[in-house]
């Protein structure tokens, strides 16, 4: 469809809704907001940015948008790794960034109240100070909650805390007629009709724009260990994973990484793991109340990792060891980005099939002789496959690549697996979602953004296209 542009008497009067201090026209100083962190590089200007201080300014811009026409896209920190938070279509970009307080902590309900620029790493923080934890963590501390709200960000302590969605226990949300909604709230349980709320977490801005969210918290553990496990193959690391969650263990998280990529990563940031000779490595967190229950929980863990094969059990207990671990982990995609990374593929696999996968992904590594890194999340089966492109020029690296991208879908799904398991489809996935999904489920999809955005404002062009 044709949208209109955005004319001066537009800049006028979103001016006036917003002051000149919150608009950005000049391109030079548009650039940051033309891209993510996607390692596609793919990059699109707005015609406009920005950056309102409340909902009530929220819902005039996108009153206004929706009247003339013009499209809009919503940012937070443009942290993500999809290219759904690139203006495409130019447009309106409304970014979050002054709208990033901490409006409430409720210690005797549990919950906190934030807006949706409010970084990740800042609400930790002040909640720490309070003996609370916010545990949904997407990997990126200095991502905007409202960037994780709209891919339902995962990360590595999913294995005992899930997605951000299951924190999510209310929203206020503008609808791109301006209209407000208040969906959900500090209550724990609700059984009154459709659950909304949902259909906008992992909606990637396609749908409305979250201006409140309201979050459930947890008491901050009060200790933490960290196994550092090697051993002489994936196949064996990844087999000790379905055993310690049979047996009703479950670490705050499980991760894997071959030996490849560690080192990649260590000589990246210059810090080194307590050990890196191994073929493959897992490395889990442990949280409780007490040591003696970690460290029964760390005693039970070692002995299932030994009985298939580990090499040893290192067992890091340290503050600074952990957060050493933990930082290296933490820098697996900065290295990669580093080294030349051209696509992140960000598929899910039952976990006793990550083994499998990646002996797969081996083999169509090879047969297109692309370099594929792996590591991934071993509890939830999230796995990141690094494709790089080496000295391949651009017909060979187009042709490979596109055809290995394909076999890696095909093969997870193939396995019981999804296309995307924390990254979110935005641009870099479209062409691949229908492979995932039944053409039905497409068209109610598409059904429900008709319902909610009837004139195809919402970030336009991600996901999937309108008919």
């Amino acid at each position: 469809m044709e949208y209109a542009k955005v004319t001066e008497e537009t800049i006028t009067e979103l001016n006036m809704m917003v002051g000149p201090t919150s608009i950005v026209t000049k391109k030079e100083d548009m650039e940051k907001y033309s891209h993510d962190e996607s390692p596609t590089k793919y990059a699109a200007f707005p015609e406009v940015v920005v950056k309102p201080q409340n909902t009530e300014q929220v819902s005039r811009i996108l009153t206004l948008a929706n009247k003339k026409g013009i499209p809009v896209t919503l940012r937070g920190q443009g942290t993500g790794l999809s290219s759904a938070a690139v203006p495409n279509l130019g447009g309106v970009l409304i970014s979050f960034e002054n709208m990033n307080r901490i409006l409430e902590i409720d210690e005797d309900n549990l919950v906190a109240v934030v807006e949706p620029g409010v970084i990740l790493l800042h609400l930790r923080q002040e909640l720490e100070k309070r003996g609370l934890f916010y545990p949904a963590d997407p990997g990126e501390p200095s991502s905007a909650i409202g960037g994780n709200i709209s891919t339902n960000a995962g990360g590595m302590n999913g294995v005992k805390y899930g997605n951000t969605r299951g924190h999510v226990l209310g929203l206020e949300i503008v609808l791109p007629s301006g209209e407000i909604l208040n969906l959900g709230g500090k209550t724990f349980k609700r059984s009154s009709g459709y659950e909304l709320m949902h259909l906008i977490v992992g909606s990637e801005g396609t749908l409305a724009a979250v201006t409140k969210i309201t979050l459930k918290l947890i008491k901050l553990p009060k200790f933490f260990i960290t196994l550092y496990i090697p051993y002489e193959n994936l196949h064996d690391a990844i087999r000790s994973v379905p055993e310690i969650i049979r047996r009703k263990i479950t670490p705050t998280a499980i991760e894997f990484v071959e030996k490849d990529y560690l080192l990649m990563v260590e000589e990246h940031l210059n810090k080194t793991m307590p050990q890196h000779d191994a073929q493959a490595y897992l490395i889990l967190r442990i949280d409780g109340d007490s040591n003696d229950e970690l460290y029964k929980i760390g005693e039970d863990v070692t002995n299932i990792c030994l009985e298939n094969n580990a090499r040893d059990v290192l067992v890091a207990d340290t503050r600074e060891t952990q957060e050493r671990i933990w930082s290296i982990r933490s820098g697996f995609y900065e290295a990669a980005v580093h080294k030349g990374v051209q696509k992140v593929v960000d598929t899910v696999v039952p976990p006793s099939k990550i083994a499998e996968y990646i002996e797969k992904v081996k083999n169509i590594s090879h047969a297109y002789s692309i370099r594929i890194l792996s590591v991934g999340h071993a509890g939830d089966g999230n796995i990141h496959l690094i494709l790089m492109r080496g000295d391949l020029i651009d017909g060979a690296w187009n042709e490979r690549c596109e055809k290995a991208m394909m076999e890696l879908y095909q093969t997870a799904l193939g396995l019981g697996g999804t296309i995307s398991g924390e990254h979110g489809i935005g641009i870099d996935k479209k062409e691949y979602l229908a492979m995932g999904i039944d053409r039905k489920e497409l068209e109610i999809m598409k059904g429900i953004k008709r319902v909610f955005d009837q004139n195809n404002i919402m970030n336009p062009g991600k996901i999937f296209d309108m008919d």
